[in-house]
């Protein structure tokens, strides 16, 4: 596109991406991806484990693991071995796996969480009836990516 040869007030002034990366961003190493399970565990953060492991598991974009319901999630007192989610974009229902340990951490999380199988799985703290906004998965992510040494602008919310 560029900039339009009639407008003075565009004449010198840098594009929006000037100096920024675009295009994909890089996937994390499975040594990154242990340093992250360990700095959340050393942590504490029992949420945002179960979060980035489900993350990890179902290679959804971003919007879409904080949109899951609990119910999607457990069947009864125990997490599923297989779920399906509608994915937003693309609007296709896509299967995955929960391997073990995304179950533990799942398991742990949610019967902290408490609730029903109606409510978001990552409740937003402003309002507990709707879920974790993508933004904040994303401001999430930037804070784990940077906890282990990383540069935050090399890793997105596609990357887990």
């Amino acid at each position: 596109m560029g900039i339009a040869q009639y407008d003075p007030a565009a004449l010198g002034r840098p594009a929006w991406n000037a100096g920024r990366k675009v295009g994909a961003k890089k996937p994390l190493k499975q040594r990154q991806i242990w340093a992250i399970r360990f700095f959340l565990d050393r942590e504490g953060r029992m949420r945002d484990q179960a979060l980035f492991d489900l993350a990890i598991d179902s290679k959804l974009r971003g919007c879409d693991p904080v949109n899951i319901k609990i119910g999607t999630l457990v069947t009864g007192q125990e997490v599923r071995t297989r779920a399906m989610v509608v994915q937003q974009k693309t609007g296709r229902p896509v299967q995955f796996e929960i391997t073990a340990d995304v179950k533990a951490s799942l398991l742990a999380w949610l019967e902290r969480r408490g609730g029903t199988i109606d409510d978001f799985a990552f409740s937003s703290r402003v309002d507990h009836a709707d879920h974790l906004s993508t933004r904040q998965y994303a401001r999430l992510v930037d804070e784990w990516v940077t906890a282990i040494g990383l540069r935050r602008e090399d890793y997105g919310t596609h990357s887990p």
